[in-house]
C-alpha cells in the first residue's frame, strides 16, 4: 500500500466514525427529556378535539332526537312548580334562554365575588358545547286545570300504565316535564342540568333522573356499514332503526304532521317513550350462548339476523314461517314482524346503557334507559311493547320507570320560544 493508498484508508475511517458519532448524538438528542413529550401526569386531564362541536338551537324541530347520539345522556324528569300562566310563561322562556346558550357555549359573566358565582364551574370560566343537544317534553299531568291547558293535550298523550312485566316504582315514573340531555361527556350534561335548576328555582322540582352512556366504536372501514354500540347484554343495540337521515321516513314515523288529527300547535314536535330497564345480567351472563341468541335472534359476536352474515341484513321471515331460523318468539320478530301492517309501527330508538351501583342483595343494578320517538304513541311504542308481552327475554329483564311525554316543537328564531305554540292555541280570549 503507498502513501496515498493508506491516506485514503484512514480518511475514510474517520469520517464514518464520525458519522456513527454523529448518529448516535442525534439519538441522545432525540431521547433528551427536554426534546421528547413528557410522560402525562395521573391527573392530567384527558384530550379531545370535540369540545367545540354544537348543533343549532333554532329549527323546525328540536335537536336530540334524529341528531346522531353522542357518547352520554342523561333523562331528567321534572314537576312543575308555577302557579299560573305567566308563571309558565317564564319557565318556558327561561328554559329557552339557557339552553340556546348551552348549546352554543361561550364565556361565564364575572360578577361580584361576594355573590354566588353565576354558573357552578365544572367547565372552567368558558363554557364549551360539546356536542351538547337539550330536548323539552311535556307530561300529560301538565294538562291538567292549573294552566289551562287541557283543550290543547295532543290527542294520543297519556300516563304511563304499567305492562305485564313492570315493576314500576312511583319515584322514578311520570313528570310535568322531561329534559333529555346528550353530549360527547357525562359532566357537560350535569353542567347543563345544574344550570337550569339553579335558574329555575322557583318553578321546577327534579323528580327523577337516570344517566346512561354508548361506548364509543372504531371508525367504519370505507365500504363497510358503521356498526350499532353494544347494550349491557352485549348484544348490538339499534341493528334495525330506521334512516334518520331520510327526511320522509322521519315525517312518517317520527314528526307530527301539519294537518293531522292532532291540535295545530303540536305540528312538528313527536311523543317520546321512556323506559328504565334493569337488566339481570348475572342471570343472562350464566345462560348459553345459543339461548341467548334464540331469545334475541341475533347472533352476538356480529349483530346479524340468525343465518345472515352482516349486522344490517334484513330478515325475511315469509322463508321461516316456522320460526326453525329465527324463533316466533324472538326479541326482535316479535318487536318488528316485517309485515306490511307492521310498518305502521316503527319508532326511532335511542337508548344509553345505565349502571347505578349494586342493589341490597348484592346484584348489580344496570340496563338500558330506552328512549324513542314516534308520531303516534298508540301505533309505536305502545303496540310494539305490546307485542312484546311475554316474550323469553322478560325472564332477563324488568321495567322500573319512565314515562310519556310529548316533545315540543323546534324554536324557529330569535322571536320565538320553546312553548309558545303551546302557549298561544290556549290564550284565554279577551273581550273589548
Amino acid at each position: 500500500m503507498n502513501d496515498s493508498e493508506h491516506f485514503n484508508l484512514q480518511r475514510r475511517r474517520v469520517l464514518m466514525g464520525m458519522g456513527a458519532a454523529g448518529v448516535a448524538l442525534a439519538g441522545t438528542a432525540l431521547s433528551c427529556p427536554a426534546m421528547a413529550a413528557a410522560p402525562a401526569q395521573v391527573t392530567e386531564a384527558p384530550s379531545s378535539d370535540k369540545t367545540q362541536d354544537h348543533h343549532d338551537f333554532h329549527g323546525v324541530h328540536q335537536s336530540g332526537i334524529v341528531t346522531p347520539r353522542p357518547a352520554a345522556g342523561m333523562l331528567v324528569s321534572f314537576d312543575v312548580l308555577a302557579s299560573d300562566r305567566e308563571d309558565l310563561e317564564r319557565l318556558f322562556r327561561t328554559l329557552n334562554e339557557r339552553i340556546a346558550f348551552l348549546m352554543k357555549g361561550g364565556p361565564v359573566a364575572q360578577i361580584d365575588p361576594k355573590l354566588p358565582p353565576p354558573d357552578s364551574g365544572i367547565l372552567g370560566p368558558v363554557v364549551t358545547p360539546d356536542n351538547l343537544t337539550i330536548t323539552v317534553s311535556v307530561g300529560e299531568s301538565l294538562f291538567d286545570e292549573r294552566f289551562g291547558l287541557a283543550s290543547a293535550k295532543p290527542k294520543r298523550l297519556i300516563r304511563m300504565v304499567g305492562f305485564p312485566n313492570d315493576a314500576l316504582e312511583a319515584d322514578c315514573c311520570h313528570g310535568d316535564l322531561s329534559l333529555q340531555f346528550c353530549s360527547n361527556t357525562a359532566d357537560t350534561n350535569i353542567h347543563a342540568l345544574r344550570d337550569i335548576v339553579k335558574n329555575l328555582p322557583d318553578l321546577l322540582l327534579v323528580r327523577w333522573k337516570q344517566e346512561g352512556s354508548v361506548p364509543p366504536q372504531a371508525p367504519a372501514k370505507p365500504g363497510v356499514p358503521a356498526q350499532s354500540a353494544r347494550n349491557f347484554l352485549g348484544f348490538r343495540d339499534g341493528s334495525a332503526n330506521p334512516d334518520s337521515n331520510d327526511g320522509k321516513a322521519m315525517d312518517r314515523i317520527v314528526w307530527v304532521q301539519p294537518g293531522s288529527d292532532e291540535p295545530a300547535w303540536a305540528a312538528h314536535g313527536s311523543y317520546q317513550a321512556v323506559r328504565i330497564i334493569r337488566n339481570f345480567v348475572e342471570r343472562w351472563d350464566r345462560t348459553p350462548l345459543q339461548e341467548q341468541e334464540s331469545i334475541i335472534g341475533r347472533v352476538k359476536t356480529t349483530g346479524a339476523p340468525m343465518g345472515a352474515s352482516h349486522e344490517t341484513e334484513v330478515p325475511d321471515y315469509s322463508k321461516d314461517p316456522e320460526g326453525k331460523l329465527t324463533k316466533l318468539d324472538a326479541h326482535i320478530r316479535l318487536a318488528n314482524p316485517r309485515t306490511a301492517a307492521s310498518q305502521a309501527n316503527l319508532i326511532l330508538r335511542r337508548p344509553f346503557n345505565y349502571s347505578n351501583g349494586v342493589n341490597k342483595n348484592g346484584q348489580l343494578d344496570m340496563g338500558l334507559l330506552f328512549i324513542c320517538y314516534q308520531a303516534d304513541l298508540e301505533k309505536g311504542f305502545i303496540t310494539v311493547q305490546t307485542r312484546l308481552n311475554g316474550e323469553p327475554l322478560e325472564e332477563y329483564l324488568k321495567p322500573v320507570g319512565g314515562g310519556y311525554f310529548f316533545t315540543l316543537p323546534g324554536v324557529t328564531g330569535d322571536k320565538d320560544f320553546i312553548g309558545r305554540s303551546l302557549l298561544a292555541a290556549t290564550q284565554p280570549k279577551t273581550t273589548a
